[in-house]
């Protein structure tokens, strides 16, 4: 079976030169934990991860401890970074060189790695175009509808 047979073809995307508050808030609208970054031809430039858009704005907390601030000064702090960060470009937290599939690829493989990497959710790229993505949940789904059978 060939991930092309079972990817989703709407993956949840966002044109490279938006900012940090649009990805947070298409994030939190398409409750992906992660958006795949193309340009206006739909080519394919990397992943924009939910984790590295949180980090980006979260204060180093050893050196709130060390200035004898609160967490909740830190929290304060997070809120500040976020708000000053907010309409910023995002450019430099995107993966440019994450794990990628091919509509032709194997599923076992493909999953055996997504196992093996504990890694949820793949963009599916041909000839440079984002024709997709491919999750865990997808690959479950058509394996546990051909155990029915």
């Amino acid at each position: 079976m060939k991930i092309k047979d079972i990817m989703t073809h709407s993956a949840p995307r966002i044109p490279a030169e938006c900012t940090i508050r649009e990805a947070a808030e298409e994030l939190s609208v398409t409750q992906c934990s992660d958006l795949v970054v193309v340009d206006d031809d739909n080519n394919f430039l990397g992943v924009l991860s939910e984790g590295d858009l949180i980090r980006s704005a979260l204060p180093d907390i050893k050196e709130v401890i060390s200035s004898g601030d609160s967490l909740s000064n830190a929290y304060d702090l997070f809120v500040e970074a976020g708000r000053a960060n907010a309409n910023k470009s995002f450019a430099h937290l995107v993966i440019k060189s994450p794990i990628i599939a091919h509509p032709d690829d194997e599923v076992l493989r493909i999953a055996s790695i997504m196992v093996t990497r504990q890694i949820r959710r793949w963009p599916v790229v041909e000839n440079g175009k984002l024709v997709g993505i491919d999750c865990s949940a997808d690959i479950c789904r058509k394996l546990m509808a051909r155990c029915r059978t």
